[in-house]
């Protein structure tokens, strides 16, 4: 039935959704889909969204766009955490089919079956099929290949943590994640295709073990998996994509210095160096923990890559505040930072704050700590 139809994915954001958006796309070729480029013409045009990439409103327009430009007969369906956090402002978008939130994107295939059967097209206002996010309580697992010499293997999904800026709790759902025995399973198969790295992905690693509809008992730890998946044939290298620094263990720490396969590579959200900031933000550790892990890290590994997400412009961050986290970068012994400028996002907690940084400061700010960074990543390859 649909050996003749091309499918083409657009992705937005982080490696979880790369990973999500690759077992999408497997689903439909074990249906008869041909998957090609998103530039060239397809027959349904898929666009796995973001709720952290700012103006994700105008991206996913211009997106649109482009799928419309290259057929503007193809069917459009929008799937991912913008998807779930705005359903119906992304169905209102011109030339939108669907709209699937975060339990119906695994459910894609089927969707767009029932559309293509439908003796009538119609157009306007795109379907909407979403849910509750208290529902998304099941794990669905997935991983890339076939599309990068690197694979993102998901272990975990959702986050229990609130922390004020973030919209991730509402668009993906409670902390949940793979079994142990299915990670091991997709990791093996994934080096049997060739790949010669593996990155874990979710979005909170570090809570790895919980199960899923709610059980908050963890069935093994982050660590646990580090050493199972150490011992997997065939994989060349691992590595940890962003982990909680209260979630981080010197255990694990000294796992990887030691690891057959685990790279020295650390990516650790600290988002400020600003205790009160930090407080503000419900971040669930100090300062003093963050470098407490670093120097642990240095010390065992002295030549380790260490990655600092770090968000300016936070309300209540006057300049003294910035300057504590400014300070207490340059003085960590770091290797890059990705640099956030702080955005309101709905239905959270921080947009009600007082103490609004003006946009002109958040984006002086952003400039300074990106000028730091470019000087900790010469020193980190002159070194």
């Amino acid at each position: 039935m649909n050996a003749s139809k091309k499918v083409a994915f657009y992705t937005l954001g982080c490696k979880l959704n790369f990973s999500e958006t690759s077992t999408i796309a497997r689903s439909f070729e074990s249906e008869g889909f041909e998957r090609v480029d998103f530039s060239e013409n397809a027959d349904i045009y898929v666009i796995n969204t973001c709720s952290v990439t700012e103006n994700a409103d105008k991206r996913f327009k211009d997106i649109v766009k482009q799928a419309q430009k290259a057929n503007p007969y193809a069917f459009v369906a929008a799937v991912g955490c913008y998807a779930q956090l705005k359903p119906n402002e992304l169905a209102d978008v011109d030339g939108v089919d669907l709209v699937l939130g975060a339990t119906e994107k695994f459910k894609l295939t089927a969707y767009i079956n029932d559309l293509l059967s439908r003796p009538e097209r119609s157009r306007g206002v795109g379907e909407v099929h979403s849910c509750e996010i208290e529902e998304a309580d099941f794990y669905v697992g997935s991983y890339s290949i076939g599309d990068r010499t690197r694979a993102f293997l998901k272990v975990q999904d959702g986050c229990d943590y609130k922390c004020t800026y973030c919209t991730i709790p509402l668009a993906r759902g409670i902390s949940r994640s793979d079994t142990l025995e299915n990670v091991l399973k997709n990791a093996f198969e994934i080096s049997q295709q060739g790949i010669k790295e593996i990155v874990l992905t979710g979005v909170n690693i570090g809570d790895y073990g919980k199960g899923e509809f709610g059980n908050k008992k963890h069935e093994h730890t982050f660590l646990e998996l580090v050493k199972a998946l150490d011992e997997v044939e065939g994989i060349e290298r691992l590595r940890i994509s962003s982990i909680e620094p209260n979630l981080l263990k010197n255990e694990t720490i000294e796992f990887v210095s030691k690891s057959r396969t685990f790279v020295p590579h650390f990516h650790i959200p600290l988002q400020s160096g600003s205790n009160a900031i930090l407080k503000l933000m419900r971040r669930r550790y100090m300062s003093e923990l963050y470098a407490e892990r670093v120097a642990k890290i240095r010390e065992v590994m002295p030549h380790a890559c260490i990655g600092v997400d770090v968000i300016v412009g936070f309300p209540g961050e006057t300049d003294e505040r910035f300057l504590e986290t400014y300070h207490f970068l340059n003085e960590l012994d770091i290797s890059y930072l990705h640099v956030f400028t702080y955005s309101e996002r709905d239905n959270t907690p921080a947009a009600a704050m007082e103490g609004v940084v003006p946009k002109k400061v958040r984006s002086k700010r952003s400039k300074m700590l990106r000028g730091l960074s470019a000087k900790k990543r010469r020193a980190f390859y002159e070194s």
